[in-house]
């Protein structure tokens, strides 16, 4: 008896891991969800499609970093579980990538779904709710607009009066945070430097 070709059992769902885990996209387990995955591929996934300034992409995990900080200066009393929130708000993206918001309009909700399903996974791994407290989910959604206005006019060509459209006005920032996280990092001191960041506040 002959077996069934792999070709007709579906398309494969799921991505193998540096790892070694295999996470399922359909029906993603906390259980093969790992941090050195999570940092490993932030960084090398390239925020703004790669179209920033500077010798190397700005990365995601870079990005989640500048949003954790503008959320402590915004909210300085933040937990630990809301700054562990805040920092894993794009986790989802080391499987999926970072999907521009103009192909995001372009292809509906299904994206969002199997978002939606990833960070639910990430959150109970690491001991977060699956689903967020309004005010929380506020505040990163804040935070994220204003991190993308800074990086909408530094590092991708925006000027000030076009980001003002898509971000809302430009965010209150220490020169310290324009220094710190606006100049594009290796990959590897990204990922060190998210990953440094994660451990700190999962030990806090």
């Amino acid at each position: 008896m002959s077996k069934t070709p792999a070709s007709a059992k579906g398309p494969r769902a799921w991505q193998r891991m540096l790892s070694g885990r295999r996470l399922d996209l359909l029906d993603p387990s906390p259980l093969d969800v790992e941090l050195e995955d999570i940092a490993h591929g932030l960084a090398r996934v390239a925020r703004w499609n790669g179209q920033t300034k500077g010798a190397h992409i700005f990365s995601v995990a870079q990005h989640a970093l500048l949003v954790e900080a503008l959320a402590r200066t915004r909210t300085p009393r933040l937990d630990r579980v809301g700054r562990l929130a805040v920092l894993l708000h794009d986790a989802p993206e080391y499987v999926i990538g970072d999907m521009i918001s103009p192909f995001k309009a372009v292809i509906g909700d299904s994206y969002k779904a199997v978002e939606k399903r990833l960070l639910a996974a990430i959150h109970l791994r690491f001991g977060l709710p699956a689903k967020l407290p309004e005010t929380l989910t506020a505040l990163i959604k804040a935070a994220d607009r204003h991190a993308a206005y800074l990086e909408a006019t530094r590092l991708a060509g925006f000027a000030e009066e076009e980001a003002r459209r898509f971000f809302g006005p430009p965010p209150k920032f220490s020169a310290a945070i324009e220094r710190d996280y606006l100049t594009p990092w290796p990959a590897g001191s990204a990922e060190q430097r998210f990953r440094e960041r994660f451990e700190k506040l999962l030990r806090a």
